[in-house]
């Protein structure tokens, strides 16, 4: 029967068939293992898209999750698809009209590349599970010769969602001279118990399969496919999400599909989940599903903040670092403790967690391909040196549309300070401030298309709500610290602004001034709420603002609070002005430089 919408998933792209542009390199020496022992002879497979230029300067290695293979996108249009084709091809975010991309299928996999199915040079007989353990760091280092042979000597990028995460954040610890650019996509600085957990589960149900074997069934007609096939429905539960599988099998939970299967299909999950692990058995090894979980299972740069910047302290090339919401296989925190290590070793990071119901498999589906794949186009082409200007979006959702307190900060600043930006929108004052020499620059922002708009600015940005405070950031890591036309937004004003001059020497703040004429005329005359072109939105209701302050409040708070006011311009915005005369009641805006005492 001819599968229908329910049954669609990131699987659905992989097939069995031969893959028509495979190319193999034979390893020169064996390959001595992390765990012990070696491998005498390895065969790594791989396919290539696009052109490796002049320069050789324009290479990336996409490495694969665990069920992936080499054939990453189609090469034409008689080719099968490949299983990121939504982000891989000319034109596309990954352009191969622009890069050299290499996908190599990995260590231990059942695609070309050496694994349990290969002959054991010993025997003759396939390896089976005399296959050795093997780790994520002998994967890289299989692709780290694949690349020496095609020339490389550094990589533009490196790539990898999942177990492809752990292949990227290996390359650019073990080898950082070859690295420029690192994206990290739903990954993780090791596993969780509870995920552990599953692959433990996926792995049992394999062992215990009676055609199992003690992993000496290929010269047998019948496999262990029972227990592949219930490794692969575990699989696919922690792939989808709670929001996604009600989406999916609510509407008709009772009304099943039609297969034929040795499967329960009691209910429309039930049809789902037969129907994708029938269709994995046919083109997977259990060998080696047992080998690469065992090597993402074995994956560990520690449990804390302090232990994954001591492993990633290696590190010198940028880093893009994208979670999805509702993956609670790689819940977004793992992905945040990754970036927080980072900037804690000071390295240049973006991050950005995306709203998807999607769960963990959101990277390879298109739901929100707008987001994360604009996201890993603007980090791979936009370098930090270029000279950008991007204007901002229409929806961008700055909480203040009149910005003339720009110019008076960007005065305020010594010409290469160091600056953390807090809300800093689509970038537009970071762009201003990189131009001028500042550097490194610093942004933070909670919006998702304004992260966007930073990094097509080749600016660096952290997607994160400043209400939780800056814990990343080390003591007085920033010259300066700003916090512009946002201090109304807050819900926790006192620790953010004791957390700004922990990690900056000075703080500039800028807020509009309830107490402006103007404003006092509106409220007293009118009896209307105060309304201005520095208040966003015209009416009340449209307003980010959740407090209104003044001039006089914010200077009262510094002085009960023994924070110095350093510096002080007061602004008449709607009238280009600078304002001297009695500031809180003729200014509509005001910026302070604030340090402790």
């Amino acid at each position: 029967m001819e599968p229908q919408a329910p049954f669609t998933s990131s699987d659905d792209a992989r097939t069995a068939r031969p893959l028509r542009h495979l190319k193999s390199y034979e390893l020169s020496a064996p390959l001595s293992l992390e765990r012990g022992g070696e491998l005498p002879e390895v065969t790594v497979a791989y396919e290539t898209y696009g052109q490796l230029n002049a320069a050789r300067d324009n290479a990336i290695l996409i490495c694969h999750a665990l069920s992936g293979d080499s054939h990453v996108a189609a090469h034409d249009a008689d080719d099968d698809p490949g299983w990121w084709d939504l982000v891989v091809g000319p034109g596309k975010a990954i352009d191969t009209d622009r890069y050299f991309v290499v996908c190599p299928n990995v260590l231990g996999g059942c695609r070309g590349t050496t694994g349990p199915n290969f002959p054991n040079p010993a025997t003759g007989k396939p390896y089976g599970a005399d296959f050795p353990l093997i780790t994520v760091g002998d994967i890289v280092e299989t692709q780290k010769q694949l690349v020496d042979h095609l020339g490389i000597d550094r990589l533009h990028a490196v790539i990898g969602g999942s177990l492809g995460g752990h292949m990227t954040l290996t390359w650019a610890r073990r080898f950082p001279e070859r690295v420029d650019n690192a994206v990290a996509l739903a990954t993780c600085a090791r596993l969780n118990s509870q995920s552990l957990a599953f692959d433990v589960v996926g792995r049992n149900a394999i062992l215990l399969d009676p055609n199992y074997r003690g992993g000496q069934y290929y010269q047998h007609d019948e496999r262990p496919s029972v227990g592949l096939a219930i490794a692969r429905m575990l699989g696919h539960i922690t792939y989808l999400s709670r929001e996604a599988m009600t989406d999916k099998f609510d509407p008709d939970r009772h009304s099943p599909r039609r297969l034929q299967t040795a499967f329960e299909t009691h209910f429309s999950v039930g049809s789902y989940l037969a129907y994708q692990s029938d269709r994995f058995v046919e083109r997977f090894d259990a060998n080696s599903y047992l080998t690469l979980t065992m090597a993402m299972d074995l994956f560990d740069l520690g449990a804390t903040t302090d232990a994954i910047a001591a492993s990633l302290a290696p590190s010198t090339c940028r880093w893009l670092v994208l979670s999805f919401s509702s993956d609670w296989l790689f819940p977004p925190a793992e992905s945040r403790a990754i970036v927080d290590a980072l900037i804690a070793l000071r390295r240049s990071v973006s991050y950005c967690e995306i709203q998807t119901k999607a769960g963990h498999d959101a990277f390879l589906l298109e739901d929100e391909l707008d987001l994360y794949g604009e996201m890993i186009r603007a980090f791979l082409d936009v370098s930090p040196h270029d000279e950008i200007e991007h204007a901002a979006e229409p929806d961008s959702p700055s909480i203040f549309n009149h910005r003339v307190d720009y110019d008076s900060i960007v005065d305020l600043l010594e010409p290469d300070a160091s600056v953390l930006d807090l809300g800093c929108g689509n970038g537009e004052l970071l762009a201003r401030l990189r131009a001028r020499g500042h550097d490194p620059v610093q942004g933070i922002e909670l919006s998702q298309r304004a992260v966007r708009s930073c990094l097509q600015r080749g600016l660096d940005v952290v997607r994160r709500d400043i209400n939780d405070g800056l814990a990343p950031f080390a003591d007085q890591q920033f010259d300066y610290v700003i916090l512009s036309h946002t201090i109304q937004a807050m819900t926790n004003v006192q620790g953010l602004l004791r957390d700004m001059l922990r990690v900056g020497r000075r703080c500039i703040v800028s807020f509009p001034n309830i107490a402006f004429r103007k404003l006092r005329e509106q409220l007293h005359h009118e009896g209307r709420a105060p309304r201005s072109s520095a208040l966003t939105g015209p009416n009340w209701y449209e307003t980010s603002s959740i407090r209104f302050l003044s001039l006089l409040d914010f200077e009262d708070y510094c002085r009960d609070q023994n924070i110095d006011i350093i510096d002080r311009v007061a602004l008449d915005t709607e009238q280009n002005l600078r304002v001297d005369n009695d500031p809180n009641l003729n200014a509509d805006v005001v910026v302070l430089v604030i340090a402790a005492h």
